[in-house]
């Protein structure tokens, strides 16, 4: 495309024709696109868009002749989106369009070229169905069963006796009046953190998950309790919201459901550590009852008291009984006895030893007897005497001896000298047999 550029003051004043930029990376300041140009490309750009279908919730409604004006907002998102729609696109719904309805609308994005302005208009509305929600939160149900949110291992035990509860509920509703007048009169010392918030509508989930993290993050905070009254399906949609299901599942603080009434079963009752069935319900769960801890208190220590007069009342009749034996009645006893036991073994091993000393002694006369029968005395004693040489050595034959030697001459009582005057030779042991004769004692 071919574009003329007109001269300026001091230039040559003549029209310098110029391609046009084809595309827009290709413009520049010396080469710009004309606004018209540019809002026909977008047009033309968005008229190629298909039509989609998109699900939110209808926060303003406004009628203004032939046309209305909606403002929907994303079930689980801060998000809105103003739309257009044709009242005869309204008409054709069963029931008049209100605020706060769920639809699915198929809208088309329109590009005004004149103003500039995007708008999305809607081709077609549909609500959605009471059927079709239950259809839905029961998919999600199982999908999040599934993945093992609602398993009993999960949950958290709650506290006994919680040091602050935090309280998310709608800003003075009969939910949260309920929870803290009834927690108060069971223990009158209970404190709490409120969060007030929208319990329906598009803001209910954004709200409660902002509350829930903040509480969570509170030290002092041991368990939180989400409270609302009862309500419609609708109403109570926003407690089986998936964004704030996982968020509860990922809390760290125990959470008690107190949703509603006994036959409202939001998904948060599954995810939750405890479920009440109302919120009066939550407040008597959630602390004790500080009259039937007294009573417990005062039970526990009547036990107490019976077990340790039981048990005293055992030991002292055991030490009675033990102070019952003669060993203790009579100690004395005690030391007579075994005086008796070590006289009657003192006796005995005096008889022992006696014995012993006895049976010695017998032994040593014995002994002396027959060292007395061999002792060279006693042959003496009978008339025998021992000739000795000069050198003390005993003279055992007589030739041993020399005629004029001298020798010593022992007998039984002292000895004397002697000289040899002659000497025998010693007898044929034969001859001496044969003729009955034998040697006498010199």
């Amino acid at each position: 495309m071919v574009q003329r550029i007109s001269g300026t003051p001091g230039t040559l004043g003549a029209d310098v024709p110029r391609e046009r930029a084809r595309t827009a990376a290709e413009t520049s300041p010396d080469n710009p696109w004309p606004l018209s140009l540019l809002s026909r490309n977008i047009k033309t750009y968005i008229d190629r868009m298909s039509a989609v279908w998109i699900e939110g919730q209808v926060i303003e409604l406004n009628r203004r002749g032939k046309a209305s004006y909606l403002t929907l907002r994303d079930v689980d998102e801060e998000m809105s989106l103003p739309v257009q729609v044709w009242n005869s696109v309204l008409e054709r719904i069963d029931a008049p369009l209100s605020e706060g309805a769920r639809v699915v609308v198929n809208v088309k994005a329109d590009f005004w070229l004149k103003a500039g302005r995007l708008t999305m208009r809607a081709n077609d509305i549909r609500p959605v169905g009471l059927g079709e929600l239950l259809a839905r939160l029961e998919k999600l149900r199982r999908q999040l069963g599934a993945e093992g949110l609602f398993a009993p291992e999960r949950k958290q035990r709650l506290p006994f006796l919680p040091n602050r509860i935090g309280l998310i509920t709608g800003r003075n509703s009969d939910a949260e009046k309920d929870v803290m007048r009834n927690a108060a009169l069971r223990w009158p010392a209970v404190a709490f953190e409120v969060r007030a918030v929208a319990v329906q509508g598009p803001d209910a989930v954004p709200q409660v998950r902002a509350a829930l993290a903040e509480l969570d993050a509170l030290p002092e905070v041991d368990v939180i309790v989400i409270a609302r009254g009862g309500g419609s399906l609708e109403d109570l949609l926003p407690f089986s919201n998936e964004s704030l299901i996982r968020a509860v599942a990922e809390a760290r603080t125990p959470v008690v459901s107190a949703i509603g009434h006994e036959a409202d079963r939001p998904i948060l009752d599954e995810v939750a550590d405890l479920r009440a069935s109302t919120p009066t319900d939550a407040a008597k769960r959630i602390v004790p009852d500080i009259h039937e801890e007294r009573m417990n208190l005062l039970q526990a220590r009547a036990a107490l008291d019976g077990a340790i007069d039981r048990l005293l009342r055992r030991e002292s009749e055991a030490l009675a009984a033990v102070r019952s034996r003669p060993v203790l009645a009579h100690p004395e006893s005690m030391i007579g006895t075994r005086a008796q036991d070590v006289e009657a073994l003192r006796a005995r091993a005096w008889q022992s030893g006696s014995a012993a000393v006895r049976h010695a002694s017998a032994q040593i006369e014995h002994l002396r007897t027959q060292v007395r029968s061999l002792s060279p005395r006693n042959t003496l004693a009978r008339g025998y005497a021992v000739v000795q040489t000069a050198d003390g050595a005993a003279v055992r034959s007589s030739a041993e001896l020399a005629a004029g030697q001298a020798v010593r001459v022992r007998v039984a009582e002292g000895g004397f000298a002697a000289q040899v005057t002659e000497v025998h030779p010693e007898p044929d042991h034969h001859t001496a047999a044969r003729s009955g004769t034998g040697g006498e004692p010199a």
